[in-house]
């Protein structure tokens, strides 16, 4: 494959990963968001591990500059550059799983990545609430009552996740079946 055709895929994926971040602004229920698929996609599809760190992750900040002065600049005070950092931690577990889950891209493991990263978000998301927001004990029935306490939230990760990835993934398949000289191998 030419160097233009590389740029234009990297292009191509760039794009994927920041509609999914930008559409982050819409009024989709409580934590039904893009974030798991970003990380899995970017994951499974970028040929360079550094990027497929790199660009999800920047997405994720910029959405995230976004809601955070915009959306929800009433509970900050002052311009916020960053925050909740358990959040990206769990963005980087994230991208590694995907990595590892999502070797071979198939309809399989999309599902079965998807399912494993909102378990995987939910347990280091809700355990960086418990480690830092002072809401619970810093007892290990602290860190369960954290748990307990998100786990209405936790339907509405995965449907999140297992939307955006069939979307994401999806739609990705649909522009390999147009450029099949796209799928290329992680280096």
């Amino acid at each position: 494959m030419s160097k233009q055709q590389l740029n234009l895929r990297f292009g191509v994926l760039v794009l994927f990963v920041l509609a999914a971040a930008m559409s982050r602004l819409l009024p989709f229920p409580p934590n039904f968001s893009p974030v798991g698929s970003m990380a899995l996609f970017g994951a499974a599809w970028f040929a360079r591990k550094r990027w497929a760190f790199l660009v999800p992750l920047a997405a994720l900040w910029l959405s995230n500059l976004v809601l955070d002065n915009v959306v929800y600049a009433q509970y900050y005070d002052g311009f916020v550059w960053f925050s909740n950092a358990w959040v990206y931690v769990a963005f980087v577990l994230l991208t590694a799983f995907g990595m590892w889950a999502l070797r071979k891209v198939t309809v399989a493991r999309v599902l079965g990545a998807s399912v494993g990263a909102a378990v995987l978000f939910f347990l280091v998301s809700n355990f960086g609430v418990w480690l830092t927001s002072g809401m619970y004990p810093p007892t290990f029935e602290g860190l369960m009552t954290c748990y307990a306490a998100a786990i209405p939230f936790f339907g509405n990760t995965l449907a999140g996740n297992l939307v955006f990835s069939a979307v994401l993934f999806g739609s990705f398949e649909w522009v390999l079946s147009q450029k099949p000289e796209w799928r290329l191998e992680r280096t």
